[in-house]
C-alpha cells in the first residue's frame, strides 16, 4: 500500500503515543498503573494498526486496521477521561491531549473514506 510514513495521520498518531508515555511517565503510584498501562497501550495501538495495514497490499486489508486504529483511538480517549478525572492529568494537559485524539480521528476517518472508495473502483 503506501509508505507509513508519509501519512500525516502515522506521524500525529506517533506523537500521541510519545506523548503518552511522557504523560503516564508522571503519574506515580500503584493506583496509576493499570491505567497508566492501558493508556500507553491504546496509543501506542493507533500508529501500529496504521503501520501494519499499509504492509498489506489489499486496501481492503489495510481499512480494516484503519477500522483498529480508529477503535484504538476511542479507547485512548475513554482512558484519557478517565484519568482526567481522577485528576491524574491536568485540565489543560487534558484538552490539549483530547484536541490531538480528534484530529487523528478525523484524518483516519478521512482516509478511511478514500481506501473504501479504492476498494469499490478497483
Amino acid at each position: 500500500m503506501a509508505d507509513f510514513r508519509k501519512l500525516r495521520v502515522w506521524q500525529v498518531a506517533q506523537e500521541i503515543a510519545i506523548d503518552a508515555h511522557r504523560v503516564t511517565a508522571r503519574m506515580r503510584g500503584l493506583r496509576t498503573a493499570a491505567l497508566c498501562d492501558q493508556l500507553t497501550r491504546a496509543a501506542m495501538s493507533v500508529p501500529t494498526n496504521i503501520v501494519e495495514g499499509s504492509a498489506h497490499a489489499s486496501p481492503r486489508e489495510f481499512a480494516r486496521y484503519l477500522q483498529y486504529a480508529l477503535a484504538s483511538v476511542s479507547e485512548l480517549e475513554g482512558h484519557a477521561q478517565l484519568a482526567r478525572d481522577l485528576e491524574m492529568m491536568t485540565e489543560q494537559g487534558f484538552t490539549a491531549f483530547l484536541a490531538r485524539i480528534v484530529d487523528v480521528r478525523k484524518m483516519l476517518h478521512g482516509l478511511l473514506k478514500k481506501v473504501k472508495a479504492r476498494t469499490r473502483n478497483g
